[in-house]
């Protein structure tokens, strides 16, 4: 599910009542990926020049995200059902929603699309810009350099310091810094990129929480499943990479 959607699905089952708060956060901790095309197409095909390796971080993604959501399927279950007894068994919680036609459905739709690819571009840009601030003043170097004696000590170029800080930004910078730094194995820069890809990033955050902030859901199951995730997708691709002579592309 593309980033945002999930978090706006969640929201209307929150609002109808069709789902409890708890059950609503769960689905925030899971529900809030990467789509296929900016895997495959941008990650795998624009950025490594290779549809494999964009199907291999997809299927990864994938693993990761089912494996938080299994994760997960316990979060707060004791208060979930507790909230449920409290209802009164003859409370119809389909009550509260109302049918509509068929060209409000559309216009909505079309409304709630356009809102959604602004608020995306709008933290894309913003974050652009704050990067360019970072790598202009020297703060990324700076961040480089500190970690410099631990990469050279695992025998990796500092650059991928840099690479990793700006995609705690925005991963789409982050991930394009990765892929042009050039190591003797290419899987290590997948497998971080499969971290990058779970994780999301402080400008996918805070996209998600100005959808969640107008609701009473907590932003801390997401926060602690997109860790998760970032951390499930890099070992099952390292996995990947390590079983299946298919996607070893440092050979």
């Amino acid at each position: 599910m593309d980033i945002l959607y999930g978090a706006k699905i969640a929201i209307n089952l929150r609002k109808t009542h069709l789902c409890s708060k708890e059950e609503c956060e769960r689905l925030l901790s899971f529900t809030n990926n990467s789509g296929p095309l900016f895997i495959i197409g941008t990650v795998g095909i624009s950025l490594y020049g290779s549809s494999l390796i964009g199907f291999l971080l997809l299927f990864t993604h994938i693993l990761g995200c089912l494996t938080v959501g299994i994760l997960f399927r316990s979060w707060k279950q004791k208060s979930t059902k507790e909230e449920y007894y409290s209802v009164s068994p003859n409370e119809n919680k389909l009550q509260n929603i109302t049918i509509k036609n068929f060209g409000e459905i559309l216009g909505e739709s079309i409304q709630s699309a356009i809102t959604t690819i602004l608020i995306v571009g709008g933290f894309v840009v913003l974050f652009s810009v704050i990067i360019s601030i970072f790598n202009t003043s020297g703060i990324t170097n700076i961040i480089t350099l500190l970690f410099e004696p631990i990469c050279n000590y695992f025998g990796v170029s500092a650059k991928i310091t840099g690479a990793l800080f700006t995609g705690f930004l925005e991963i789409t910078n982050g991930i394009n810094l990765l892929s042009n730094i050039k190591l003797k194995q290419i899987s290590i820069n997948i497998i971080l990129s499969a971290f990058l890809l779970g994780i999301g990033g402080i400008s996918v955050l805070l996209q998600v929480l100005s959808i969640v902030s107008k609701s009473d859901l907590s932003i801390k199951p997401y926060l602690i499943g997109k860790f998760l995730h970032g951390f499930f997708a890099a070992f099952y691709t390292f996995l990947m990479i390590q079983i299946f002579p298919i996607f070893n592309f440092n050979l």
